[in-house]
């Protein structure tokens, strides 16, 4: 993360901890209920960035280092 670029760590924790995991799932979903898309980074040898969303954390997986969490669009 880079201080003064708009990220913000909002959790962390180790998912082989329950209450942890259990920590890390209600904050993603008090995010989309926010309102706020999610996405997982992809890695890319190129140095391309790339994100794919995902809808739940289910979708998120294991051995991923972060979610972003973003606006949706405004307008129609």
């Amino acid at each position: 993360m880079k201080p003064g670029h708009g990220e913000v760590l909002i959790a962390e924790g180790d998912l082989e901890l329950p209450e942890a995991e259990a920590m890390l799932v209600a904050e993603f979903r008090r995010q989309l209920e926010a309102g706020l898309w999610a996405a997982v980074p992809v890695a890319h040898n190129d140095g391309r960035r790339e994100a794919r969303m995902v809808r739940s954390f289910a979708e998120v997986p294991r051995d991923a280092d972060r979610v972003i969490f973003f606006p949706r669009a405004a307008g129609g």
